[in-house]
């Protein structure tokens, strides 16, 4: 059985996510997911869900087996207890695959790293993108 895992923040769960999640479960049989928690996560705002509620959404996508949280201190901590064999990687998530490549030999893993590429929807494929929109809307009539 071929194990993949993908990563993210999964703060506000958008059709990218889902493109992601759709195209790191065609790399293999089962796929999980670790979800980042908030006090990893300084590459951007803090997240505004709680990380069990992203959790718990991203564990009930249909594309999703498993859905943990990650490691507080050890950001391979799950990698090595889930021992994946292909790793995914979001167009716009901030890792060097290959510098990612030689820490995983580091932790004695061997997985395949693949980076997926950009939902082709577009727009609504990118949190910051459906903020803008919506704060481009702010003081209009909500349901337009």
């Amino acid at each position: 059985m071929t194990r993949v895992v993908a990563t993210g923040t999964f703060d506000l769960l958008h059709p990218g996510h889902i493109y992601y999640l759709e195209e790191s479960g065609k790399f293999g049989d089962e796929l999980f997911v670790i979800v980042a928690r908030d006090a990893n996560v300084r590459h951007k705002p803090s997240p505004v869900i709680p990380e069990e509620q992203r959790r718990s959404m991203v564990a009930a996508l249909r594309a999703v087996d498993h859905a943990v949280l990650g490691d507080p201190t050890d950001m391979f901590r799950p990698i090595r207890e889930i021992r994946p064999d292909v790793i995914t990687i979001g167009f716009n998530q901030h890792f060097d695959t290959e510098v990612l490549v030689r820490k995983l030999a580091e932790q004695s893993l061997d997985a395949r790293v693949v980076r997926i590429n950009r939902c082709p929807d577009g727009a609504l494929c990118s949190s910051r993108l459906i903020v803008k929109k919506i704060l481009g809307r702010s003081g209009s009539d909500p349901d337009k």
